[in-house]
C-alpha cells in the first residue's frame, strides 16, 4: 500500500484539529464570560452586602406579614365564591405544579391550613414577592431552607393574589372542618 503524501496528512490532520480548535475556543470564551461575571471577584463585597443586610433584616420587626406590597387585607367571615373561583382557575395554572392542596409535599410545602398558620398579608406577599421574602422574611427563609427550592416569581398582580388567597381560605374551611 503506498504511503499517503504530505497533502493527505495535513488535510487529515486538519479535518481532526478542527473539532478540537472549535473546543478549545468554546472553552476559552466560556472561561473569559465566567471571569467578567463578577462572582469571584467580589466576594470580600458580598460577604459585607450580606452581613448588611442580615443586620438589616434583623432590625425589620417580624409582624408576620411578610416583605412586599400588601401591608393589610380585608378577609370576611364568609368566602366570596365568585373570588374563590378565580383563585381556583390562576392556583391551577401557575401553582399546582409545585403545590398540593394538601399537607403533602411535591416541589413546595402542601398548602392545606396554609391560612391557618399564616397572615393573609404573608400569603398574597409570598405568592407576588418570593424572592424578597425568601431573603428578608424569617419564616420565608426558614421554608428555603427546609424545601430547598426557590419559589418562582409567577408575575402575579396583587388582585390575582387575593383570588388566590380566597381559594386557600376556601381550601382550609372544606378541608380543615371534615
Amino acid at each position: 500500500m503506498a504511503k499517503p503524501t504530505g497533502t493527505l496528512n495535513k488535510m487529515m490532520a486538519d479535518a481532526l484539529l478542527k473539532p478540537l480548535r472549535f473546543g478549545m475556543a468554546l472553552l476559552c470564551c466560556a472561561a473569559v464570560l465566567t471571569s467578567c461575571s463578577g462572582d469571584g471577584d467580589n466576594k470580600a463585597t458580598e460577604e459585607g452586602s450580606a452581613q448588611q443586610g442580615e443586620t438589616v433584616a434583623e432590625e425589620i420587626e417580624d409582624d408576620g406579614k411578610g416583605i412586599g406590597p400588601v401591608s393589610t387585607v380585608e378577609v370576611g367571615d364568609q368566602i366570596d365564591e365568585a373570588l374563590a373561583a378565580e383563585g381556583k382557575t390562576i392556583f391551577e395554572g401557575k401553582c399546582s405544579a409545585c403545590h398540593q392542596l394538601t399537607d403533602q409535599k411535591i416541589v413546595g410545602p402542601g398548602l392545606l391550613g396554609v391560612t391557618e398558620k399564616r397572615k393573609p398579608e404573608w400569603i398574597m406577599n409570598m405568592v407576588i414577592n418570593p424572592e424578597e421574602m425568601t431573603k428578608k422574611d424569617p419564616t420565608a427563609k426558614k421554608l428555603l431552607a427546609e424545601h430547598l427550592t426557590q419559589m418562582t416569581n409567577q408575575d402575579i398582580s396583587e388582585k390575582d393574589a387575593r383570588a388566590i388567597l380566597e381559594f386557600l381560605r376556601q381550601n382550609d374551611l372544606e378541608n380543615l372542618n371534615k
